[in-house]
């Protein structure tokens, strides 16, 4: 099938406020379900993924498939859709049925499921997270990059406007903390664009943003993803306080890498506790 034909079916499908209806697809709040519909914006977040047309697009919580359309629309080579709420896969049968095996459909808990196995690379997520998910979602996917730089092409994601922010965070900052280390250890992170609440059906309370990411090729002596993490979870635990005392554990780990231990953990940049880590792995 190509592109166009494609578009074409995609185009002859019903709107999505009726989809939502003839599935009773109702917004559940414990499923962090926020409805995204206007296809302006789902063409947006499209666009900043980046040039899709050689990549799986793995997509997170796809409700009744705004974004999903948009993906295929937008010419991405093929759509992985992980979707927990039985009645979401139901709605989405129809898109499958039209765009001729270019949508897979795979009913599960994000949580416990490694998208790699799902597609082969390149692989690209592009994904309206459900809020209440969407950082440990994060930092596990963040652990696939550290142990294969190939595991994504990129990462187009939609957080909470403050989990994004923290994302993006530097050093010397409120918002700078663990996800913010562990992100731009591995990724270039840039917020793309917010969202108002608005523009979901529920509006949640609050502002969203996307953030895209792009995979760091790593050097050969890159600490362990678990070392960054122990080192990262021990500084922030007590953020106010000097090293000496939130890492008295790694007094010689602070004096390996050089490190003043009167310094604080919001003062350290991710190359300070890259060298924390490695230092605690020799």
């Amino acid at each position: 099938m190509t592109l166009k034909t494609r578009i074409a079916a995609i185009d002859g499908l019903p709107p999505l406020r009726e989809v939502i209806s003839a599935h009773n697809l109702r917004a559940e709040k414990s499923l962090g379900q926020n409805f995204l519909l206007d296809q302006n914006i789902t063409d947006k977040i499209v666009r900043v993924a980046g040039d899709l047309s050689a990549a799986s697009a793995i997509e997170i919580g796809p409700g009744p498939g705004g974004l999903t359309r948009s993906l295929l629309r937008g010419g991405a080579k093929n759509v992985v859709a992980v979707e927990f709420d039985p009645r979401a896969v139901a709605a989405l049968e129809s898109l499958k049925d039209a765009v001729g095996g270019a949508l897979d459909i795979v009913q599960g808990d994000a949580l416990k499921t490694d998208i790699c196995t799902l597609a082969d690379a390149p692989r690209a997520v592009v994904a309206n997270l459900p809020y209440n998910i969407a950082t440990p979602l994060l930092i596990g996917w963040l652990e696939n990059i550290r142990g294969d730089a190939g595991a994504f092409q990129s990462m187009t994601l939609m957080f909470q406007k403050e989990v994004a922010q923290r994302i993006v965070a530097q050093p010397n900052s409120k918002a700078y903390g663990r996800l913010s280390v562990m992100a731009q250890w591995l990724c270039e992170a840039k917020i793309m664009f917010d969202l108002p609440g608005a523009a979901f059906m529920p509006p949640p309370k609050v502002k969203s943003s996307i953030v895209h990411f792009k995979p760091r090729v790593l050097p050969e002596d890159a600490p362990r993803f678990e070392s960054m993490e122990k080192i990262v979870a021990a500084a922030f635990g007590q953020r106010r306080k000097m090293l000496r005392s939130s890492l008295k554990d790694y007094a010689r780990e602070i004096a390996k890498a050089g490190i003043d231990e009167t310094r604080r953990a919001e003062d350290l940049s991710p190359a300070d506790f890259v060298a924390l880590a490695r230092a605690l792995e020799d």
